[in-house]
């Protein structure tokens, strides 16, 4: 009995002094728990709506495919895999879709400097370029670099004073470089991208005719810059050697201060063949990523905006192994020429070949600028090249040797591969009235 009162005493104590320890636990949960809520809603009051977008969308997105009916499992909101020798596009996601490109548009800074500067070039700090945010070189104003080693700083660190400090050099001023970048955009087929920064961050300007323009790109566009970046300017060698290089050291100009480049794109030692890229992130682009790889005799690029925010930093590796890989395991080039048959065609009131005037004149044709007579194309299974061979029914004369008469074209899903030119194999001239007085002539001093 005593022990039983002592027992029920003791436990009810007990459990009081329990329950009460308990509550106080939870109630500490509980003021952690929505401080961790007023914090993160605070937080995403601050993102941009594409963060939230992006958030909404990677489910529903999730194994949406191509028109070609692929399903690719990608993060990135746009996307693309470019076949960077002919820059037919092979896989797109919303690769149209305009968006901010964050430090991917440093690849275009980098191929102007190679092109408009020379590497021994000594640049100037401004006070702007070195008022730049992190990620920064640490430059001061009126220090001075060789645009070489700046280089450099810009693409493996990716820091944003080198960006100013070049753009400034090269175009005379922020403003006047970004001049020089749309006017290489156009050039190299980019409709849809529009430049401010030469270091990407997030801005916008309003124009007078086109209203407000913000810093931005498409996937399909930074795949073009990147394969001209590449392989189409004259100065893609020295943009490949230095976004390949895993380390570069230099001073500034007096040799006062020392400095240290690592590179940061993981890519390179991700897969074989492997050639450049460029890293990018800001709080309205999120994290971006252009790349090439050159592997079996193919080149491809891969191209991300919006492959997901903080703590997604992974995910734009994800992607682009993806896409590259599905591209080496289904696609491969196939010969694609055939020889297009051609019959001669009339030649209205041409001289005929057996100079008779009763005869009907014909011209041969031939196709020109064959080459070595192949058209390889990066195909899939399932793909064909249609060809179409365009002429008229008949020529007037006088016609030269030569002359262009058609073409043969060779087609895919619509779109124009590679025009081949008809050209006349011979001439005639014209069955005129002086023409046939001499025709009389012959005929009777014979």
């Amino acid at each position: 009995m005593m022990d039983g009162k002592i027992g029920r005493k003791t436990g009810r104590k007990t459990g009081r002094k329990t329950g009460s320890k308990e509550k106080k636990y939870k109630v500490n949960t509980a003021g952690v728990c929505m401080a961790c809520f007023i914090l993160f809603f605070a937080w995403m009051e601050k993102q941009p709506v594409a963060v939230q977008a992006w958030k909404e969308a990677v489910q529903a997105e999730a194994g949406d495919g191509n028109e070609n009916g692929t399903n690719l499992q990608l993060y990135a909101h746009s996307a693309v895999l470019m076949d960077a020798d002919s820059g037919r596009i092979l896989y797109g996601k919303n690769e149209t879709e305009k968006l901010p490109m964050a430090s991917t548009t440093k690849i275009m800074t980098c191929i102007l400097a190679l092109e408009n500067g020379n590497p021994d070039d000594i640049v100037t700090v401004s006070a702007y370029a070195a008022a730049q945010p992190k990620v920064h070189l640490g430059m001061y104003e009126g220090q001075e670099f060789r645009l070489g080693d700046l280089l450099y700083s810009l693409m493996l660190e990716s820091h944003n004073d080198s960006a100013v400090a070049i753009a400034e050099h090269v175009g005379g001023s922020v403003q006047g470089f970004a001049a020089i970048r749309m006017q290489k955009a156009k050039e190299i087929g980019c409709r849809d991208t529009f430049f401010i920064t030469p270091n990407g961050l997030d801005a916008s300007v309003n124009e007078k005719e086109g209203g407000q323009k913000v810093h931005s790109t498409t996937a399909a566009d930074l795949a073009r810059i990147m394969k001209y970046c590449i392989g189409e300017s004259e100065k893609s060698g020295e943009f490949l050697e230095v976004t390949r290089t895993q380390s570069h050291f230099f001073t500034d100009a007096e040799g006062k201060g020392s400095y240290s480049c690592n590179n940061h794109n993981a890519f390179l030692t991700m897969m074989d063949g492997a050639l450049s890229g460029k890293t990018g992130f800001t709080n309205n682009a999120g994290y971006c990523y252009v790349g090439a790889l050159k592997r079996d005799g193919k080149t491809f690029v891969v191209a991300l905006l919006a492959c997901g925010w903080p703590n997604h930093k992974s995910y734009k590796w994800s992607d682009t192994k993806q896409l590259m890989n599905y591209g080496l395991e289904n696609y491969e080039y196939r010969n694609v020429y055939e020889e297009a048959p051609l019959t001669p065609l009339l030649v209205e009131g041409g001289v005929p070949e057996s100079g008779k005037p009763y005869d009907a004149a014909y011209l041969p044709l031939e196709v020109s600028e064959t080459g070595d007579g192949e058209l390889n194309v990066l195909l899939r299974d399932g793909e064909n090249v249609e060809r179409n061979v365009l002429l008229p029914e008949k020529l007037t004369a006088p016609v030269e040797k030569g002359t262009r008469v058609g073409a043969v074209n060779y087609y895919l899903d619509g779109e124009l591969l590679r025009e081949y030119p008809v050209r006349t194999a011979g001439g005639t001239e014209k069955m005129d009235f002086p023409w046939m007085v001499r025709y009389l002539w012959m005929c009777y001093s014979l």
